[in-house]
């Protein structure tokens, strides 16, 4: 069995998608109506544009959901997907691949929640940071033990490396604490705000009104969602976890977890360069198959 996985935000590059967009007529379509429903041409600054271009949130979210939306689109009947799963903002592109979103529907959620999300960053100063070699359950009790600061665990990545997020007095706190606890190493990361934690909050409460008013259907496979790490189906189920999931963290490590024991051998990521989403799989498990479309 095999199930295809979408990468978020930080998969960007250069140039992405312009290899689509000239090659391909179904994608060029698709591009320019990804152009009409955003009101600016986002394939400019894909194609042309530079790193520090790529980097502004109206563009980050919605190019990355673009670059593997689109070649999962065009892989037509050769998209067979058994399950199919999203690191935070790929939820999005996995639902719409999976058919419980349409393409013009997960496109305006995927622009409304960068915007919503860049409001949120400019209320608090936060940030987030990676916590490398050290167990889930140290990190999450130092976590709870700063005081008087939003600190709390927002990407469970792979075995060894959990990303929390807070404001920036917090975060700076946690790193304190961690390396002494002895964490390999700690990166503060170079991000627009707390994603993932309760900081999230004003920004969850103006996506909710988007997600309700927005259709979702049955998907044809499984979907593995990021709050709970477990395959649904049951289109009000997704509606309501896809909420929840701007202020609780990505359980990926769960999440493939699950998805091997239910059966899934073959794990193929679509978009971002095929690399990131890979190299946590493998830290997970070895025994399994990865690729990229």
């Amino acid at each position: 069995m095999q199930a295809y996985v979408f990468p978020g935000q930080g998969s960007q590059f250069e140039g992405m998608g312009k290899e689509l967009y000239d090659s391909n007529t179904q994608a060029r379509e698709l591009f320019e109506q990804a152009n009409e429903i955003l009101g600016w041409r986002i394939t400019d600054i894909m194609f042309t544009g530079t790193k520090e271009d790529l980097t502004q949130t109206k563009v980050t979210q919605p190019a990355v959901f673009l670059e593997s939306i689109i070649r999962a689109k065009i892989a037509g009947e050769g998209f067979k997907a058994d399950a199919v799963a999203g690191h935070s903002l790929g939820e999005i592109t996995a639902l719409a691949a999976a058919g419980a979103l349409s393409f013009p529907d997960a496109l305006k959620l995927v622009s409304q929640r960068a915007f919503a999300m860049q409001k949120a960053c400019e209320r608090t100063e936060s940030t987030m940071a990676a916590v490398l070699g050290m167990e889930d359950a140290d990190v999450e009790r130092i976590c709870a033990e700063i005081s008087g600061e939003v600190v709390v665990p927002a990407n469970y990545n792979s075995p060894g490396q959990l990303v929390i997020s807070g404001s920036k007095k917090g975060i700076e706190l946690a790193v304190d604490k961690l390396q002494a606890a002895g964490a390999r190493r700690v990166v503060v990361l170079a991000v627009g705000g707390a994603f993932h934690s309760p900081l999230m909050q004003p920004a969850q409460d103006e996506l909710a009104q988007a997600i309700r008013s927005t259709a979702f259907s049955q998907p044809s496979c499984a979907v593995y969602q990021n709050v709970n790490a477990q395959p649904v189906t049951d289109p009000e189920a997704i509606r309501s976890n896809l909420i929840a999931q701007l202020t609780s963290p990505v359980r990926w490590t769960q999440t493939i977890e699950n998805m091997i024991a239910g059966g899934i051998t073959s794990f193929i990521e679509v978009g971002g360069g095929g690399a990131v989403l890979r190299g946590m799989i493998r830290k997970i498990n070895r025994e399994v198959q990865t690729d990229a479309l």
